[in-house]
């Protein structure tokens, strides 16, 4: 969702003393510690005349956003977890940051007046309420975690309609959509194509799945990514969110979406317009790209990078993602066309299941079978309000323990 109308023209001035000043960009991270996190904090200390750290948080990993707190001094810091509050300030009492806990401290800190750009890198439904106050606050959102798009995205982008705030996607394959956009905002979009690398299991079948180990799952070929979502990846669940959050992001219906398995992970996503032609967004596997476009946009910063040479990749190839195996892209679709809040259903089932598999409690199928029952035997509450949200969300959680338990 974009709204800005960008004028590049250059202030006329005749006198050369008159330098225009900007400010730094003061950026909140939510979820430095994560994957994300620790690669937007990298791009920040890239561009230190363009960026003001302001905020950080983390849920529990103390340790890590002690240390982050030390190195890039922010105003202030959260910790999620209240239990921890205590470490946190004691370490950085000779610190000029101020420290805070608790949800509510995360909803608060995007809201100061310094901060601009609010990136969302919380893991899964986590990220939806302080989203939300970002956005009632003005704030620009980096959208990180695709699960807050995905549990409300119907709330989610009235609401950034209704303040005028721009969401710039950083999921790789949304960034190439957006990418592919620029400049053609006025041209409809026929279709899109997001592509997946396939993950560890491409091509292996239902039987050779059965016997799946977390640590084979957690072996992505292309990407260096955390736990549930590579997790996610491997289940194509990672896929299926994203068709869901393309939808909001780009207003497009679901026969708009497809999915093409990429191997080489070259080609992040294609757009086609109407006219039939074709644009696709290219480059080398890399997170910190999609950050800084998000960070920086409308410009592009030189980086160091390294650069996709043609000849290091003489093939690139795509197939059809293997939905019979891998069932949960379409339960994606299935929660799309009964909108409402089937989708937040979806995604606390799988949550809950990805969990359970994390910790050896149940099989790699199960995952898809567990969300699948979840989603389609609860109500699906059609024009909800925040609250509905809330409820499905804690019903699905509930409802796939115990569907858990009973495989136990």
């Amino acid at each position: 969702m974009f709204y800005e109308k960008w004028n590049r023209t250059k202030p006329s001035c005749s006198l050369s003393i008159f330098v225009r000043m900007e400010r730094k960009k003061g950026i909140a991270i939510l979820g430095s510690t994560g994957s994300i996190g620790t690669q937007a904090l990298e791009v920040l200390e890239a561009y230190p005349e363009k960026f003001s750290l302001e905020v950080i948080t983390a849920g529990k990993n103390a340790d890590l956003l002690i240390e982050q707190a030390i190195k890039f001094q922010p105003n202030s810091v959260v910790i999620g977890d209240t239990s921890l509050y205590q470490k946190v300030k004691d370490a950085l009492w000779d610190e000029d940051i101020h420290v805070y806990a608790g949800e509510d401290a995360i909803c608060q800190v995007v809201e100061s007046g310094e901060v601009d750009v609010v990136l969302t890198a919380l893991v899964g439904y986590a990220g939806l309420k302080p989203t939300l106050r970002a956005i009632d606050a003005g704030k620009t959102i980096a959208l990180a975690n695709k699960e807050t798009l995905v549990v409300a995205g119907e709330l989610v982008t009235q609401r950034a309609r209704e303040k005028g705030v721009n969401i710039y996607p950083v999921d790789s394959e949304h960034s190439a959509i957006f990418q592919c956009l620029v400049g053609e905002f006025h041209n409809p979009i026929e279709k899109i194509y997001l592509t997946a690398s396939g993950g560890p299991f491409r091509g292996w079948t239902e039987e050779q799945l059965k016997g799946v180990k977390k640590e084979q799952a957690l072996k992505h070929p292309n990407w260096t990514m955390g736990a549930k979502i590579t997790i996610d990846s491997a289940s194509l669940m990672n896929k299926g969110l994203e068709v869901i959050e393309a939808k909001w992001l780009f207003n497009l219906r679901p026969d708009q979406i497809d999915v093409i398995v990429h191997p080489q992970s070259i080609v992040h996503s294609l757009v086609q317009f109407e006219d039939g032609s074709m644009k696709a967004q290219m480059g080398l596997p890399d997170m910190k790209l999609p950050i800084q476009f998000a960070l920086t946009f409308p410009e592009r910063f030189k980086t160091d990078f390294p650069r996709f040479n043609f000849m290091d990749y003489p093939q690139l190839t795509f197939e059809q993602p293997d939905r019979q195996v891998f069932k949960n892209l379409d339960l994606a679709f299935v929660a799309m066309d009964h909108k409402g809040t089937r989708a937040c259903l979806l995604n606390a089932a799988n949550e809950i299941s990805v969990e359970a598999f994390l910790q050896d409690r149940i099989g790699f199928l199960d995952i898809a079978r567990i969300n699948e029952e979840t989603m389609l035997s609860l109500n699906s509450v059609q024009n909800p309000e925040y609250e509905d949200f809330v409820e499905s969300d804690k019903a699905a959680r509930l409802y796939a323990t115990e569907l858990i338990k009973k495989l136990g």
